[in-house]
Order: C-alpha cells, then structure tokens, then sequence
C-alpha cells in the first residue's frame, strides 16, 4: 500500500491574519492529517515484532518504553518517520516503541528571548540602535515540529527583520512618541507571520532606543534654546502687565495730589526699614521754582555764599540734617 499522499504537510493560514476561526481550522486539519496518516502494512509487521518483544523482556522493558511527561509539556512522537495517531500527546505516561519511535518533547509554557540592538535608518534618515523583548508560546506542538526547524531560532530571526522592517518606516519622532502603537503592530505581525508554525505571540515591548552622542546633544541644544525662548516670552508678558499696572496706577495718583505725598512717604518707610545709614530726601523742583521766581519788593535779598546752592536733604538715623 502506497501512503505517499497521506504524508502528513505543514498547513498554512489564509494570507488575511490570524484570528481564533483561523487557528482553530489550522488544529482541525492538522489533527484530521494525523489521524489519515498510516505506517503501511510493513510497519505494521514492524511494529507487531517490537510488541512481541517488549513482552518477551517484561518487566525491564518497560523502563525503555515509558517517559514521563511534564504538565507543561507535549510529547509528539514519530512512529516510522509518521506522527503517531492521537497528535501530541501529555502530560502524564507516555508509551512508546523504543526502536521504531522517535519522541520529541515540546515546552507549552511562554518564553521570551530579548532581540539584539539593530542599527536602524529612520524614515527621516536618523540612524538609531533599538532593541525589543518578545514573549510567545508555543499552541500547537505538532506543528512547532512539523512546519519550521527550530522554532525558537526562527521566530527570535523572525523578530530582528520584523522590528528593523517597523521602524524603517517611522520617523524619529514617531518612534520616540508612539513605541505602545510600534509596539502592537510589530506584535500583529508576527502573530500572523508565525501562525503556520503553532506559535502565538503575546507580548512586544521596545526596550531602549538609543541614539547617537552628537544628534543628542543637538536636541539637547535645541529644548534648552526652546526653554529660553519660552522664558523671555513669559518675561515680556510680565513686563507688559507690569506696564499696564503702573500706568493705571499713575492715571488714579493723578487724581488726587494727597496720594502722590502718601505714595511717597511709603516709599521712604520702605527704604528705612532696610536699616540703611543714610537716607537721600529730595527737595520739590516746584517749591524751588516758586522760591526764585518771588516778586521784588524792594528789600536787598541776602547774601548768600555762591559754594550754598540748594541741595537735598539728608535724614541720618531719623534726625534731620541739612
């Protein structure tokens, strides 16, 4: 009997993504393959000898012929080169012809592997190094075995061309302000990307982006000029709404002559407070005016020395001095 058609193939998704319809067809095929599959009549023969002498050598045979398999693992056993019927099998027992079977045990649990630093061209032509840890699991054992050779080395390859494939079309900005969206759409990727091989990729996050010493300094000079500017604008604002204060303030003291006195005099309580040893008092230029422009009634004025002009005042710890 020719089984040549009955060779069990690896089973690929349709081109539109994964989803749980998807996955589930893939195990529905795949188990359907499994079961199809037949050793012919010759490995039956074979495999009737191997029985007969298992229970020849009963019971120290029985320590070749029983694994035991972890809870979170699968055994998929190959009997003649075929998968045995029943697909992966565990946890628990596992029987097994030592001479015409051939065991490959499969870790169900999430692992996760760290993608190397890739020097990566932005879309704006800014060379970046970026590195990702990625977290998947292994749903299918059968076709872990089946469809790809070594499905961690492949999906861990896999990520490193997938993650340089991203970012190449972002530009630096992006790639600083959107890493959950990179993120999320490098995790839908390769989801898709590594369906056929019974794996399910659960996480993606990008670890560290580092960029080159002298673009740092460059965005470092142009937030620190950024911050510059944006005090000087608030500087000038303050300037202005100080202007504005001041001159309302001038418009009321206007009003009233009793206002610019007590204005003043708080002014000069001010400056006394501060414990200074002298105190400059200046004299009104009005009073001084209205003193030199006085009428002539004839009277000789006297005489004064030309070395005593008018001068301010002095106030010297609270006594008057002229």
């Amino acid at each position: 009997m020719d089984n040549a058609d009955q060779r069990v193939a690896p089973i690929y998704p349709p081109s539109e993504g994964k989803d749980k319809q998807t996955r589930q067809q893939i195990k529905e095929t795949t188990s359907l393959s499994v079961e199809e599959a037949s050793i012919g009549l010759c490995g039956q023969i074979l495999v009737l000898f191997a029985y007969v002498a298992i229970l020849a050598t009963l019971p120290f045979s029985l320590l070749l012929c029983i694994k035991v398999i972890q809870e979170y693992e699968r055994a998929v056993i190959f009997r003649l080169g075929r998968i045995a019927k029943g697909g992966a099998r565990g946890p628990g027992l596992c029987f097994h012809i030592p001479c015409l079977d051939e065991i490959t045990v499969v870790d169900m649990r999430t692992l996760s592997f760290a993608v190397p630093p890739q020097e990566i061209l932005t879309k704006d032509s800014v060379t970046v190094s970026v590195d990702a840890v990625v977290y998947f699991r292994i749903s299918s054992a059968v076709a872990s075995v089946c469809n790809v050779e070594g499905v961690q080395k492949s999906t861990r390859l896999l990520a490193q061309t997938t993650l340089r494939n991203i970012l190449g079309t972002k530009s630096l900005s992006d790639l600083l302000a959107e890493r959950e969206a990179i993120s999320q759409d490098m995790q839908n990727t390769l989801d898709t990307a590594t369906a056929p091989w019974g794996v399910v990729v659960e996480r993606v996050e990008i670890k560290d982006v580092r960029l080159p010493a002298n673009l740092q300094r460059a965005m470092a000079a142009e937030a620190e000029a950024f911050r510059e500017a944006k005090a000087k604008e608030i500087a000038a604002d303050g300037e202005r709404n100080a202007s504005h204060a001041l001159r309302d303030a001038s418009d009321t003291m206007m009003q009233s002559q009793c206002a610019i006195q007590l204005r003043y005099l708080q002014t000069l309580t001010t400056i006394a407070s501060e414990h200074n040893s002298t105190i400059i008092f200046p004299v009104p230029v009005d009073l001084m005016s209205s003193m030199l422009n006085r009428p002539d009634t004839g009277e000789r004025a006297p005489t004064t020395s030309p070395n005593r002009d008018v001068r301010a005042t002095l106030i010297n710890e609270g006594t008057l001095m002229e």
